[in-house]
């Protein structure tokens, strides 16, 4: 299915939050007509209002897309309005975190397509990355129209089984903290040093931001890239010498965090 037999049978997307509204501007940046879609939303924000697309009003009969954006502990309210419309007419892409496929299956029906995706908040700026998996209702088109729809707000990747969804929470999902985290403690190492914190900022964010740019630009791969700057018995090599500490260092401590993280995932998915 194209991108325009979606809007001539609409699109519905169920709650437009922050990560809504990503993937709402995403879609409207390239060119999806705003009256094919149709937002149901307890509290409009002034900026959805703005759009032209449909806010709370009857949805479509047979809608190309429902995509569930609200928040878990709100899915209970949410699907009920979804039951009314045909199994298997309609796919179902839900960015909910923590919700299995089986939740969907038992509220919307057996013969439902479903896929379940996992997004990160740098979707925000159109620099995330989703991670998906379908049922087995939902075919190779299904996949590939809902990684069109994702890839408004940066990549996508498919998973082998849904049980590795849980791994990708700890990673991409949950790592966006991890590394404001990282942020927030280089910047004040370097105001421990001396420098002004709003100087210790800058330097720490664009850090970061250009180091990452660079890993996802560059050829070699990220251990090579460290090489590079590391000069024998240098400045790096110093700092390295503490971080990469077997016992104290990252090989230690973020294997631990993701295997929290994960392990998380796994008990909120059990409810």
């Amino acid at each position: 299915m194209t991108m325009e037999q979606v809007a001539a049978r609409g699109l519905v997307l169920l709650g437009c939050g922050k990560m809504g509204s990503a993937m709402l501007a995403g879609w409207l940046k390239d060119g999806l007509s705003p009256a094919s879609v149709h937002v149901i939303d307890p509290y409009p924000s002034d900026w959805l209002r703005a759009q032209g697309v449909n806010i709370n009003e009857a949805l479509p009969a047979d809608p190309a897309i429902v995509l569930i954006a609200v928040k878990p502990q709100m899915m209970g309210e949410a699907l009920p309005a979804l039951k009314a419309l045909e199994p298997g007419a309609t796919l179902f892409v839900s960015v909910a975190a923590g919700t299995p496929i089986s939740a969907f299956e038992t509220a919307l029906g057996e013969g439902s397509r479903i896929i379940r995706a996992m997004p990160n908040t740098p979707a925000a700026v159109g620099r995330g990355i989703t991670a998906l998996i379908g049922n087995t209702h939902a075919g190779d088109g299904d996949m590939a129209l809902a990684e069109t729809l994702l890839a408004a707000v940066g990549q996508t990747v498919r998973l082998e089984g849904e049980a590795q969804m849980d791994a990708v929470t700890g990673v991409s999902g949950s790592g966006p903290a991890y590394v404001f985290h990282l942020i927030e403690t280089l910047a004040a190492a370097g105001v421990a040093q001396g420098l002004p914190e709003a100087l210790a900022m800058q330097l720490a964010k664009a850090t970061v931001a250009g180091a990452g740019a660079l890993a996802e630009a560059a050829e070699e791969d990220p251990a090579q890239l460290r090489k590079n700057v590391t000069s024998p018995n240098g400045t790096t090599q110093a700092a390295l010498e503490v971080l990469m500490d077997e016992t104290n260092g990252f090989p230690a401590l973020l294997p631990r965090a993701v295997a929290a993280a994960t392990n998380r995932s796994k008990e909120l998915s059990r409810g």
